[in-house]
């Protein structure tokens, strides 16, 4: 049966009435639709920029698609309808069009630096092997690879890049030929820089980006997800690395500390940024609304700025469209104005997936 929304329709600030005709969103009027919401302010479906559904607690893989699907539709019950996978070591593809669970753009394994990356999580290359481990995890994902930019080394005692400059530009290089974005994750600020220049489609964590890098992003429009709740645990990697890694451990520190400015900078100088969790391993999965608090109370981002990262201009980004003519019928409503208390977010009225009704 065809359903009917109406309410304040965000972004246009305008109140119409939506028709979900199946999975697609019309403006025209569809016969017997059944209304589920009349009133409130209605978002296209949260998005989840960057988590892991092929990740356990403990920073093991899963190994069940029941797992995957578990993970997933925590994630779908707090109105994220929209995820993207910033690396798996449990392949899924069975769950990409699967009806009750999120839309999924996901990258393969994580593409690592041998022993100096979460123990199986990643596949683990030398730096001669990285162009076609890249080309490989390309045809894995559905639209990106993921790549490990930066990890302690031990031998040298603190953050390093994992490969040299040239292999880490021709990784990128690769995922591009192959037809796919490039994320990396980078902590480090040397990394950071090196896969900025090479022209990287997103920047994971970023915490070593400078004035300078966020700049070239605001021109090449390279994407920033922060994650700044998984940055709220470098505190306890510190503190457990200090013994032998002091030096890793003030950085990590240091680089924690001066975050929220980090993002307000990129913020303000017009970089792309996206919400994400990080979900996975070590952060549990439907807790975007935290994220999103976080970038509006700690960065400073104007919280109509706060829903676009997180619903109509990430839905655009990873290819999902939103609640135009024609788009697809995911939807979450609150019975509050989000753009003025943005802890709105944490509990959403109706929740409306591919169409069907969740809450």
């Amino acid at each position: 049966m065809a359903l009917h929304v109406r309410g304040v329709l965000l972004p246009d600030d305008e109140v119409r009435d939506v028709w979900l005709d199946g999975d697609r969103v019309t403006f025209d009027p569809v016969p017997d639709a059944e209304t589920v919401a009349d009133s409130g302010f209605v978002l296209p479906g949260l998005v989840d920029a960057h988590c892991h559904l092929g990740i356990a607690r403990g920073a093991t893989p899963v190994t069940s698609l029941d797992q995957a699907r578990t993970l997933a539709r925590t994630d779908r019950d707090a109105g994220v309808l929209a995820l993207r996978d910033a690396g798996s070591p449990y392949p899924y593809p069975e769950l990409d069009d699967e009806p009750d669970l999120p839309r999924l753009a996901r990258a393969g394994r994580h593409v690592a630096p041998p022993k100096r990356y979460l123990r199986d999580i990643g596949l683990e290359v030398e730096a001669a092997e990285v162009t076609a481990a890249v080309t490989a995890q390309a045809a894995a994902g559905n639209g990106w690879v993921k790549l490990v930019g930066d990890w302690i080394d031990r031998g040298v005692g603190d953050l390093a890049p994992a490969w040299d400059a040239d292999t880490m530009a021709a990784a990128v290089a690769a995922a591009h030929a192959a037809g796919v974005r490039a994320a990396v994750h980078t902590f480090s600020e040397s990394a950071v820089e090196i896969m900025v220049k090479a022209g990287v489609d997103s920047v994971e964590h970023g915490t070593g980006l400078s004035l300078d890098l966020i700049d070239l992003m605001a021109r090449q429009g390279t994407a920033l997800v922060p994650t700044m709740i998984n940055i709220r645990t470098f505190g306890g990697i510190a503190a457990a690395a200090r013994p032998k890694f002091p030096g890793y451990a003030d950085h990590m520190l240091a680089l924690r500390d001066r975050f929220p400015e980090v993002v307000r900078a990129a913020h303000e100088a017009g970089v792309p940024i996206y919400v994400g969790t990080d979900a996975g391993g070590g952060i549990d999965h439907g807790l975007a609304a935290e994220e999103m608090l976080l970038l509006h109370e700690q960065a400073g981002m104007p919280a109509v700025d706060v829903l676009a990262a997180a619903s109509w201009r990430a839905r655009q980004w990873l290819g999902f469209p939103g609640l135009v003519e024609g788009g697809l019928a995911d939807l979450v409503v609150y019975p509050e104005d989000p753009r003025r208390d943005l802890r709105v977010v944490r509990t959403p009225s109706r929740i409306v997936l591919r169409g069907r009704v969740v809450r």
